[in-house]
């Protein structure tokens, strides 16, 4: 039952069938890769031994700053210099102090409270990324300043580790090493470039190296990819892209610098290759599966046994740590200008302990750092910090909604004292185009928005714009919603769009209402809610696009126009036909009624079609 094969399998189902549960519940794919390994390894004991395969499965969070990276311009690192240094270093330092003097309170000695508050400092980057991507919050500002906080701490795990053997205590007798990886290490020892070096020497081959990768990637990138692109063989682009991401991590080990540092710089060295999303679409499937199962190996190396001798102690001492982290992020994010959710993001994400503290526990040990019982206390801290961090990214998403409830800080409505025939309600994209119109045509529009940056961008191109909620009654009603003759729902919430759109109709039965939709279910929405005239964004474009293909394929631009005029028409009369039997409950693929009326007027389509260009082509005989 140890076989590589039966431990694979039971692996891969686990991830499965765990993670797809969890994020239906909304518990993200974090927490069930974390679950999954708990079930199958301390659960049910199916997964025995994971150091190994842990080893293996880190290379996810190699490939995954490398994807990083391809996202990251040169010119963006540099921008980023003063989160990386200021906010980073800062973190690390206050963060290291205050679990230091915590754990000399405690009773532990200056030095040995000095390596835990320096392995404790760092948090997990696989999670947090991870967790950042999968919600779509890395390009927020809490996610930008997260992600700059974990790549200095990546950088600070070098000097950590030198420091380690300095912080020796003589009477810790050396414990058995806790990963196996580490006496593989010792056994190849001779693979090390700098090892036996002088300060210098060590220091000019790491920036050799350094400068290597950074010149391979400029001049030898385009090149290469070039070469390999003129075999034609898809899975050579895979094997150049693996080559590049474990050959780069490899030579950072022989300088003994951080791999994933390494395919960082690299990955931001080939952000501006016209093969970066070669690059991407190869390596992101490995990235995935790698981390998948890196959060799985961690579930289910976590010590139960350990942890069921001393529960309240492990839990206290994992929610202690991420008080105290959380602490000093939150005042760290305030003192560089993180508000509301960007500093909630920032605080509750890195507030957890990382696997880099597994490795700086475990080099510890092997250095006389910590005792046998301290440094397996410590283990399952980090690990039941790694554990609540999902719950406590649920818990900013609660937060964030509502921040989304709560009024905005911004100022209070504009008084109305104008009216006009049109009311337009909503100066995005797709009203600004609306207003113009109509106004060029010397008709009188009133223009509400609730984004005070739109409005006053408008106001600088000589557009009035009154500030305020279109969806507030008095709003309305002070535009003067008595008296025009048509109003223009442009919200870019598709909810308050109908919202408008139902009160409008309600205190104006007479009001002719053109509405904004997104999608078709929005159009059905809108049509229910009493909007005369539905306008889906992107239908008229789309149209139009159909009729230049339809020219270039062999019909004459007459018989295209046909085509174009017919499909609209008949697509106006499908919208009416189809809202009818649309139920906002069920969704569209499963109404039996809706589903058969779409296939019938489908039909009915290419009917109308065919005899519309068969009727063209007889005028034409005559």
């Amino acid at each position: 039952m140890d076989s590589f094969l039966f431990q694979s399998s039971v692996l891969l189902l686990a991830a499965v069938v765990a993670v797809p549960l969890a994020a239906r519940f909304g518990l993200g794919s974090v927490l069930g890769y974390l679950l999954a390994g708990l079930i199958i390894g301390p659960g049910l004991g199916l997964v025995a031994n994971t150091t190994d395969l842990q080893h293996f499965a880190e290379f996810g969070v190699v490939m995954m700053l490398f994807l990083i990276g391809l996202e990251l311009e040169p010119r963006a690192l540099w921008d980023m210099r003063h989160r990386l240094i200021g906010l980073g270093g800062l973190q690390i330092a206050l963060t290291t102090a205050l679990i230091m003097v915590t754990g000399q309170m405690l009773g532990l000695a200056w030095p040995t409270a000095l390596a835990v508050g320096l392995a404790l400092a760092l948090s997990s980057t696989a999670i947090v990324l991870q967790t950042l991507n999968e919600k779509k919050l890395m390009q927020t500002n809490g996610g930008r300043s997260a992600f700059s906080v974990l790549l200095t701490q990546d950088i600070a795990v070098i000097p950590m580790l030198v420091i380690f053997p300095l912080l020796a205590i003589p009477e810790f007798v050396s414990p058995t090493r806790f990963l196996d990886g580490h006496a593989d290490e010792a056994q190849h020892a001779n693979l090390s470039l700098v090892e036996g070096l002088p300060g210098w020497g060590a220091a000019l081959v790491t920036l050799g190296v350094i400068a290597a990768i950074i010149l391979a990637g400029v001049y030898g990138a385009r090149p290469l990819f070039r070469y390999i692109h003129a075999a034609r063989l898809p899975e050579m682009f895979t094997a150049v892209a693996l080559l590049i991401v474990i050959g780069i991590a490899f030579l950072m080990t022989l300088i003994g610098l951080s791999p994933a540092l390494g395919t960082f710089l690299a990955g931001v060295v080939l952000a501006n290759s016209e093969f970066r999303h070669e690059l991407e679409s190869h390596v992101e499937p490995f990235k995935g599966l790698l981390l998948g199962l890196f959060f799985i190996t961690v579930g289910a190396g976590i010590d139960v046994v350990g942890f069921m001798e001393a529960p309240l102690d492990i839990l206290g001492l994992a929610v202690l740590v991420i008080l105290l982290k959380g602490g000093v992020l939150f005042l760290l994010g305030r003192a560089f200008g993180l508000r509301k959710r960007g500093l909630w993001l920032f605080t509750l994400g890195l507030a957890q302990a990382g696997e880099f503290g597994f490795v700086l526990i475990s080099f510890g040990l092997q250095q006389s750092v910590f005792d046998q019982a301290l440094g397996g206390q410590l283990l399952l801290v980090i690990a039941m910090t790694m554990l609540i961090t999902p719950l406590l990214f649920l818990v900013f998403d609660f937060m964030r909604k509502g921040f989304e409830k709560a009024p905005a800080d911004q100022p209070e409505a504009d008084k109305i004292d104008e009216e006009g025939p049109v009311i337009i309600a909503g100066i995005g994209r797709f009203g600004q185009i609306v207003n113009r119109l109509v106004r060029s045509t010397g008709h009188r529009t009133v223009v509400l928005d609730h984004d005070m940056k739109t409005i006053q961008l408008m106001r600088r191109f000589g557009v009035k714009g009154f500030f305020g909620d279109p969806t507030r009654p008095e709003l309305m009603h002070a535009a003067g919603i008595e008296s025009a003759r048509v109003l223009v729902a442009a919200l870019d919430d598709a909810k308050a769009n109908t919202k408008l759109v139902a009160y409008a109709r309600r205190v104006r039965p007479d009001l002719h209402i053109v509405a904004r939709a997104m999608d078709r279910n929005h159009t059905y929405a809108l049509y229910q809610a009493g909007a005369n005239d539905i306008v889906r964004e992107m239908f008229d474009s789309s149209l139009r696009a159909g009729r230049y293909v339809l020219e270039n394929v062999g019909m004459s631009e007459y018989e295209a126009a046909i085509a174009e005029e017919t499909f609209y028409h008949h697509d106006r009369k499908t919208i009416a036909e189809l809202a009818k039997v649309w139920d906002p409950a069920v969704p569209t693929g499963e109404n039996a009624a809706y589903v058969t009326r779409a296939k019938e007027l489908e039909r009915e389509l290419e009917t109308e079609l065919y005899t519309a260009l068969t009727e063209r082509g007889k005028q034409d005989a005559a």
